[in-house]
């Protein structure tokens, strides 16, 4: 299995409803470093796994989102608490929909699958992976 992974970052505000979370149900920041990374079984006709630089520039405004947005405002996660782990499967979902569309470029529609890593620290992190074929 072949994988390219690409990074970026975001910073949020949100807060937690429910007892587990302590003192971050009160609003407070992120920021969180991210990893997206694409697999495939076979390299395409270029002899890549996905083009590095759309890979960057579609990351970049998904997350670009939510950058310097307090989540708690959005409708998408109205009611939701957005842990970690929420927005990895919700980031792979956007990105899923992005390569499904296109905007990797027809090769990239191809893929097996995807995995987005979401570091709140050096030693901390949540992922979601999914396949992308049926």
């Amino acid at each position: 299995m072949y994988s390219v992974n690409v990074r970026d970052h975001f910073m949020i505000a949100h807060s937690f409803q429910g007892e587990t979370f302590g003192p971050a149900q009160a609003l407070h920041g992120a920021t969180y470093v991210t990893d997206a990374t694409f697999f495939r079984d076979r390299l395409d006709a270029d002899n890549v796994v996905v083009d590095i630089a759309r890979a960057t520039d579609v990351l970049h405004r998904i997350l670009g989102r939510y950058n310097l947005t307090n989540l708690d405002t959005l409708p998408a996660f109205e009611g939701v608490n957005t842990t970690t782990e929420h927005l990895a499967r919700h980031i792979a979902d956007t990105l899923a929909g992005a390569i499904h569309d296109g905007e990797l470029g027809e090769t990239a529609r191809t893929l097996d699958r995807i995995r987005i890593t979401l570091h709140e620290s050096h030693i901390a992190s949540a992922a979601y992976e999914r396949p992308l074929q049926p």
